[in-house]
């Protein structure tokens, strides 16, 4: 009898090894590297949080009420966080915790929504990141969005969708590298 429940527990073991996972989205956004830096000296304190009303970043409708939610590999606001990191670091700027200015990134939106239907699919990208730049005496808030739509003659796999947000996502960080606002905030207050 042990043996039977010995054997029958090692076959239900590799059967939930072997069963399908939920499908998951690589966030991995390329911060722009500025190849000549902007500011000399400066440091800036980075934070981040994440304002999204759920979690996930793509929700795929495959229509008759079946709509599947999907997760990233790694949390968003995370990755977002290291890539403005990088970003200001190219530009000259020291990050550090003891910095008299502070750049916060809120994570207000990052979401692809497809619609499947018999012979085609529409992903509809959307992105919304608020900085809040500012000092004990000053403050810059600012929303950098991004919006795509793109159509396909079959089904929109994975990495239809790690395209479709990770580009988007990358050319929201490259309007704020570009952002004048931004750089003369920074460079008078920090």
């Amino acid at each position: 009898m042990k043996k039977i429940l010995l054997i029958s527990g090692l076959i239900l073991g590799l059967s939930a090894c072997s069963t399908p996972k939920e499908p998951q989205l690589t966030v991995a956004p390329q911060p722009t590297i500025s190849s000549v830096p902007v500011v000399q000296g400066k440091t800036v304190m980075v934070e981040s949080r994440d304002l999204r009303t759920a979690q996930f970043v793509a929700v795929v409708d495959n229509g008759r009420k079946n709509v599947q939610p999907i997760h990233a590999t790694s949390n968003v606001r995370i990755v977002l966080e290291d890539a403005l990191t990088r970003q200001f670091n190219s530009q000259g700027y020291r990050v550090a915790t003891d910095s008299k200015g502070k750049v916060r990134l809120d994570v207000l939106d990052a979401l692809v929504k497809v619609e499947h239907s018999v012979f085609s699919h529409t992903m509809q990208t959307n992105v919304q990141i608020q900085l809040v730049a500012e000092t004990s005496d000053n403050k810059f808030v600012k929303r950098y969005t991004g919006k795509s739509t793109m159509e396909g003659a079959t089904s929109a796999s994975v990495e239809d969708m790690e395209i479709a947000l990770n580009t988007l996502l990358d050319a929201v960080l490259q309007d704020i590298s570009r952002d004048k606002q931004l750089a003369t905030f920074m460079n008078e207050n920090f």
